[in-house]
């Protein structure tokens, strides 16, 4: 028996058990954004001294070890807040893979009372759906759940609610079935199946939650386009005449739908975290010290960080400014970079990083073309592009398409909504409104089959080969 000193706290394991797995089983937020392949490089801990990638130091011995401090990752909700008086109560929560969001609605006037935000906790299995559902494959679902639900309890918490209140859950397929502990691992493996994808109804005290009568989750439409893609089309609504809306979640699984009132067509484009941060060199997530705004004004570099704090990396939106400024000299239309390039302190820019972006903002800009081109209209037809998720609230449009992640044609239509799923669940909390309009006839496109995605997202790898101009 090994025994691993954390401040004042001595923790127990057998001899030769991985560090990760020992941090997680006690509930240590070290984040895992590779799912503990050892690619990522961000669960660096002191041992003894010494710094160690957890998930690939093995314990041989008697160790000290020294965590890193993480924040909580910066969510705006976008939710107009409303002091009143009112009895009649829910909770909406909105599950993201990245953070949650927690709102106590009024049921008489349909306004947010309050909101909570905070880190999901199981971040600290990986930064995607597809490393949770591997943790799942290998683990089992419990502590996937557990973490989640004890984080969704302290959130509660802090409401001081005094009487159990429904709840209503918006979030992708994956989130939903760690919600109501049931195994998520087909979903990782073709054919790709969910356990459900139907709104599902679970009593609080049957998955833990405290404070809370009934769970109501929204339906989905796909394995990988859930519940919280359709509380965005419901917050939206439908266009009017014969035009189209088009929502882009960008998160680390790029969730996009294009739908009018009569046709709908929907896919999943695998971006990848690296608008998260992860596979970034100097990449975190939107947490205190994270540049998320970059600009060069006569050679000169400005920056803002989260809260103002000391420059820590590079998050999302940062990593879009300094791709769309390198593109004036550092950067050619290929993506290369003839040397790394040194943005603040230790933060820099390198190759490979740029080779991640180009990754992830073709996979984005082919879903959205491919899912036009299917649908046989033109940029005319398409009133709004709505970006959604915690990416969108700082998010420079003018870079976003000049980097080539949004087409050109629709910039003067770009609208950011901070948490589209969080305030379609409060409408849909207040109005009960029927959302099978926006499921059953929505068609999902798998674009790993799909041979114009392909030629698209090839070509759209290079930075100004928008085939929309």
């Amino acid at each position: 028996m090994c025994k691993i000193k954390i401040n004042d706290e001595v923790l127990f394991a057998e001899k030769g058990e991985l560090l990760s797995d020992i941090l997680i089983r006690n509930g240590k937020s070290v984040e895992h954004p590779c799912g503990g392949r050892g690619t990522c490089r961000k669960c660096k801990v002191l041992v003894d001294g010494r710094e160690e990638l957890s998930c690939q130091y093995w314990v041989v011995g008697d160790v000290s070890v020294s965590l890193f401090t993480q924040g909580e990752i910066q969510s705006e909700t976008g939710a107009e807040i409303k002091d009143e008086i009112t009895d009649n109560m829910c909770f909406c929560l909105d599950i993201g893979t990245t953070t949650l969001a927690l709102a106590l609605v009024s049921l008489d006037t349909g306004n947010v009372l309050k909101v909570e935000t905070s880190t999901n906790p199981q971040c600290i299995f990986g930064a995607d759906v597809m490393t949770r559902i591997d943790y799942c494959r290998k683990n089992g679902i419990e502590k996937l759940q557990s973490v989640l639900v004890e984080k969704i309890n302290e959130m509660i918490d802090d409401f001081n609610i005094s009487k159990p209140l429904d709840m209503y859950v918006s979030a992708n397929v994956t989130m939903l079935h760690t919600l109501f502990n049931v195994d998520c691992s087909s979903i990782g493996v073709s054919p790709y199946k969910a356990d459900f994808l139907e709104s599902k109804m679970e009593k609080g005290e049957n998955i833990g939650l405290t404070k809370v009568g009934n769970v109501i989750s929204l339906p989905s439409i796909h394995s990988f386009v859930g519940a919280d893609i359709v509380a965005g089309m419901n917050y939206i609504g439908f266009p009017a005449n014969e035009k189209y809306n088009l929502l882009v979640d960008l998160g680390t699984n790029a969730e996009i739908v294009l739908y009018s009132k009569n046709s709908a067509i929907c896919t999943s484009a695998a971006a990848g975290p690296c608008f998260e941060g992860a596979n970034i060199s100097c990449g975190m997530s939107a947490t205190d010290g994270a540049i998320y705004r970059f600009s060069r004004k006569n050679g000169q570099i400005e920056i803002d960080t989260i809260n103002k704090k000391s420059p820590k990396g590079i998050c999302g939106t940062g990593l879009v400014d300094i791709v769309a400024d390198f593109l004036n000299n550092e950067i050619d239309e290929t993506g290369f970079m003839e040397e790394d390039f040194r943005i603040y302190g230790n933060i820099s820019l390198n190759q490979a990083d740029v080779r991640q972006f180009q990754l992830a903002k073709s996979a984005v800009y082919s879903g959205i073309i491919t899912l036009i081109n299917l649908e046989k209209i033109d940029f005319d037809r398409i009133d709004k592009l709505y970006i959604s998720g915690g990416f969108s609230a700082k998010i420079n449009i003018e870079n976003a398409v000049k980097v080539g992640l949004l087409p050109r044609r629709l910039k003067e239509k770009c609208i950011a909504i901070n948490n589209s799923s969080l305030l379609g669940t409060v409408k849909f909390a207040y109005e009960k409104n029927n959302l099978n309009s926006y499921v059953e006839n929505t068609e999902y496109v798998d674009l790993s089959t799909n041979l114009d995605f392909s030629e698209q997202f090839m070509k759209s790898m290079l930075f100004g080969s928008e085939s929309d101009e």
